[in-house]
């Protein structure tokens, strides 16, 4: 603990009127005093929702996490924080992170807490709960939901990865709506998050990755008992962290984000974990830039044969060693003294680690793909930079020149796409505007634009995709996402007219839009936003603050700590 005791005092501990209003008022639900007199109080932060199917097991995982903390002497308390569905939620649940992150924020500040368990599993509650945690920076442990069994159709194995591959197909003719009714009943036969290597698992390898949970929380199987073990097991350990005074800062060292990025390179992470992890590091004081992805991205082999980039499922990880035999076969690469949430080096989850089955998580001698990472490409086209997947792209287009089929925003491209006189062929580049963190707003998952159905007549299955937006980590194809400056606000993808020639280098880290400078400044000249800047509640806040995305998108008020000391006293 730290010098003045149990943070939690400063409101049990009172005496007069301000202790007999804190105490009083949780003796109403029937708790004795001497259940959180003295005792370390664990802060269970839970995004249960039914909007988030993901995370709607959450209550049953909270009620395990609340048996550790109890059987270590701690008090446990449950509370809830907005909640973010995938699946559900418009116009696009990254809108909604920071908002997110600022609930979680004031939700531990503001509550007699000397510790917190994070409980997230969908896509963006993961990173906005660990953004809100690292700006007070509590003593903190996260614990995953856990991925869902892998869907069955026809004598197949399914995930959300194959979502694209049947829209494609629907609209080729090649399989009815009914059968996709099929195929949708057969997906999501169980409890959590997608099957796939998609972002809610690359979130969940991202936080075991930087040492924010126990070993095997990446993989164990949302349906698998051992999740709630694991929960139970988290508990526990939250209480000896509050003892120990263990705190994010102690954790989230440059060199754990260093190891993170190398491991979500084996693994074939998403895109969206360079936004995340950018946010992360900014509300934490860690100086991480675009580059640096790319930069420790380099020399690890995709390990991991997971869909979108391979060929199997979660569930198969972990039957096959999970994370930790991955990290394993990276120790040489990983920086594996940084601390971990066991107050041990991070090297201890898994020295004891192994690998069950090698055609799911190869090794550094027999990868199972030598491409992996993230790859930055910058130009004229992105100043400040663009991503691009490798391991979900085509080889051959890694380098290609074609001439661009514009769309000014994600209504006009629905509009034309399927167009039989859309003016596009196998070596063009589709190009859409407006839809980063400003202009759509809030950046959504639209940049592996489907192929226009002219084309996959013809049996085209990939073409170069160039947006400002994101792609959803179930995704795949030759699409370079996150452009920044985006096109709202005025950068060179706003420029992008029909027929121009864009030339993509993925090994020289170069994309370029091949018109000439004065051409460009008279048509920057002439340029008028077209996209509208709302000037109340939450989006007007989002859209005046956010930052571009090569920052992580966060709002430039959020970055930095504020600590977990309240200020002001209100009795």
């Amino acid at each position: 603990m730290n010098k003045e005791g149990l943070r939690s005092q400063g409101w049990f501990g009172r005496t007069g009127k301000d202790g007999f209003i804190y105490r009083a008022w949780m003796k109403n639900q029937g708790i004795p005093d001497e259940e959180f007199r003295g005792r370390p109080v664990i802060g269970i932060c839970n995004t249960w929702s039914e909007f988030t199917p993901c995370n709607a097991h959450f209550r049953e995982l909270a009620e395990s996490v609340k048996k550790g903390v109890i059987a270590a002497g701690g008090f446990p308390v449950e509370f809830p924080v907005m909640s973010l569905g995938e699946t559900l939620i418009k116009p696009t649940a990254m809108l909604y992170r920071n908002l997110a992150s600022m609930d979680v924020e004031e939700s531990i500040r503001a509550n007699p807490m000397d510790g917190v368990v994070l409980l997230c599993g969908c896509d963006k509650t993961t990173p906005s709960l660990v953004m809100g945690a690292c700006s007070v920076n509590l003593p903190t442990i996260v614990v995953s939901g856990g991925a869902m069994l892998t869907g069955r159709f026809r004598g197949k194995t399914i995930g959300t990865s194959d979502v694209w591959r049947f829209n494609d197909a629907v609209r080729s003719g090649e399989m009815t709506e009914a059968e996709l009714r099929m195929a949708e009943a057969s997906m999501c036969r169980s409890r959590g998050h997608c099957a796939v290597m998609g972002t809610a698992s690359t979130m969940a390898c991202m936080v075991e990755s930087l040492g924010l949970t126990l070993p095997d929380n990446a993989a164990i199987p949302a349906a698998d008992s051992r999740r709630k073990v694991l929960a139970q097991y988290s508990g526990q350990r939250i209480v000896d962290m509050v003892k120990e005074n263990l705190r994010l800062s102690d954790i989230l060292t440059r060199e754990a984000f260093e190891n993170a990025i190398m491991v979500n390179a084996a693994i074939g992470g998403s895109t969206n974990f360079v936004l995340h992890l950018l946010a992360i590091a900014g509300r934490i004081g860690v100086e991480l830039n675009l580059e640096d992805f790319d930069r420790f991205s380099q020399g690890i082999p995709l390990l991991a044969n997971l869909q979108p980039s391979g060929e199997y499922f979660m569930e198969d990880f972990y039957y096959a060693g999970g994370l930790p035999a991955v990290m394993r076969q990276l120790h040489e690469k990983l920086h594996h003294g940084t601390i971990a949430v066991s107050g041990k080096p991070i090297a201890e989850n898994y020295a004891e680690a192994v690998t069950y089955d090698e055609k799911v998580i190869g090794t550094m001698d027999k990868p199972f793909k030598e491409m992996s990472g993230i790859a930055v490409v910058k130009g004229n086209l992105c100043s400040e930079g663009a991503v691009l997947k490798p391991s979900a792209a085509s080889p051959h287009l890694m380098k290609h020149k074609g001439q661009a089929v514009v769309f000014d925003n994600i209504e006009d491209y629905h509009a034309r796409i399927d167009d039989p006189d859309l003016p596009v062929t196998r070596d063009s580049v589709l190009v859409l505007k407006n839809v980063g963190p400003v202009g759509y707003p809030g950046m959504p998952e639209v940049g592996n634009m489907a192929l226009p159905k002219k084309l996959l007549e013809e049996g085209v299955e990939d073409i170069v995709r160039i947006s400002d937006g994101r792609m959803s980590g179930t995704g795949f194809g030759t699409v370079v996402l996150h452009v920044s400056p985006e096109s709202a606000t005025g950068g060179t993808l706003a420029l992008v007219r029909d027929g121009d020639w864009i030339e993509l280098d993925v090994e020289a880290r170069s994309l370029q839009l091949l018109v000439d400078d004065d051409e460009l400044a008279t048509r920057h000249a002439a340029w008028r936003a077209s996209h509208t800047v709302q000037q109340r509640g939450y989006v007007g806040l989002y859209q005046q603050h956010v930052q571009q995305s090569h920052l992580g998108a966060d709002m430039d008020f959020l970055r930095g700590a504020s600590g977990s000391k309240v200020t002001r006293d209100s009795h």
